[in-house]
């Protein structure tokens, strides 16, 4: 049996794996310190059984079970957690957990649970095994199949035929997901409830296309639009996904050979397409972007520069800024240093150069053009009515 142990307190990974080690030797013990590294190890080792703290920064052990749950059905989940978090251990068992272990954790209890669910797992791998691996091929050979005749790829002579019988007609969704970070979580998240929406609206499956995009095949049960799965799809994204997303679907399709064009189709509008976003990422991101313009708008400020510091795609953050503040990223900039120049030029009695200088325009020829623009007044014309001066006229 192999053991996963997921905690983000080091102290408590090291004392369950050295109890299971000592009585248990025969048992693999793996260990994550995140549900990232939880992530990894079940799509790398076949695991048996998972010990999962409830509390861990940027996924709660509960929110790892959920989304685990269909690819991953074979698997046993028992949950830690401290006595005040019981409520999430009484939750984790009415998702199919088979019990919970109170922290600080007891060597006795812990002995007893890895014996009787060792026996349980025992038993049924011996039923189990053959079957599970033959479908689990099966299933990773024709998604791949699928990514790339997809992907407009050649398939070297693979008939196509025993992986479309069953879909007559389907539709396809298609997620992608733009962020600077590794996207394996995220990758991981997609995939299991995009699968488990597709099976509870009718059948399918869904294919890794690369490292932020992933394709969904679904023949409804009841025919109509996938606008179903769709909304619920982003809603549940919304929620666990930590970066910015996209969703998009065709139309009922009845040729599987429409597929490669309808992807391509689909990843040409994803540059003009909007994101959504993970509200609260999103507030907190451009009101760090806001607070470095503030303090940084005389330097040389880039899109690319500022989407940076935020970590995020250039394309994202771009639109992001736009929804959040209502101008676009220039505008807005421009705006900004426009109106510290105007403060200047009425209470200060810098030079115009300085002054340009100060506000981000080390050329003062253009920063007058650009003033002059937005204020129809040249800076000398504006300093001079706000000086209750006669303006002086300009060439």
């Amino acid at each position: 049996m192999n053991i996963l142990v997921v905690d983000d307190e080091s102290v408590i990974r090291s004392g369950i794996e050295r109890t299971i080690r000592n009585q248990f030797p025969e048992h693999g013990v793996f260990l994550a310190g995140s549900p990232e590294g939880a992530v990894d190890l079940l799509k790398t080792e076949t695991i048996d059984l998972v010990l999962t703290d409830v509390l861990m920064p940027g996924m709660t052990g509960l929110e790892l079970m959920e989304i685990s749950r269909k690819s991953h059905a074979h698997v046993k989940w028992v949950v830690i957690s401290a006595y005040s978090e019981f409520a999430y251990a009484r939750e984790a068992v009415r998702l199919g957990a088979k019990d919970y272990l109170l922290k600080p954790i007891g060597k006795d209890s812990l002995i007893q649970l890895i014996a009787k669910l060792g026996e349980e797992i025992a038993e049924e791998n011996t039923r189990n095994q053959e079957t599970h691996l033959l479908k689990s091929n099966l299933r990773l050979l024709r998604e791949a199949v699928f990514a790339r005749w997809a992907s407009g790829l050649d398939l070297g002579g693979i008939d196509l035929k025993p992986f479309i019988e069953n879909h007559p007609s389907f539709h396809l969704v298609m997620v992608r997901m733009e962020s600077e970070r590794d996207m394996k979580l995220e990758h991981f998240i997609v995939e299991n409830v995009l699968t488990e929406l597709i099976e509870s609206e009718g059948s399918g499956f869904v294919a890794s296309i690369d490292a932020k995009s992933l394709l969904g095949l679904v023949t409804l049960r009841e025919e109509g639009s996938p606008h179903r799965i769709v909304d619920q799809l982003r809603s549940h994204l919304k929620r666990y996904l930590k970066a910015p997303f996209q969703v998009q679907h065709t139309d009922r399709l009845s040729d599987f050979r429409q597929v490669p064009a309808e992807m391509q189709r689909m990843r040409k509008a994803a540059a003009t397409q909007v994101y959504d976003h993970y509200a609260s990422g999103g507030d907190q991101a451009i009101e760090v972007a806001l607070q470095y313009i503030a303090g940084h708008y005389a330097a040389d400020l880039s899109l690319e520069k500022v989407a940076s510091i935020v970590y995020l795609n250039p394309i994202y953050f771009s639109q992001l800024f736009k929804q959040k503040t209502g101008n676009g990223f220039k505008d807005y900039i421009t705006q900004l240093r426009l109106e510290r120049a105007m403060e200047l030029l009425r209470e200060s009695e810098l030079k115009i150069a300085d002054i340009s200088e100060r506000v981000g325009y080390p050329d003062m020829r253009h920063f007058s053009q650009i003033f002059r623009k937005k204020s129809g007044l040249t800076p000398s014309e504006y300093r001079q009515n706000a000086n209750g001066a006669i303006p002086v006229e300009q060439e």
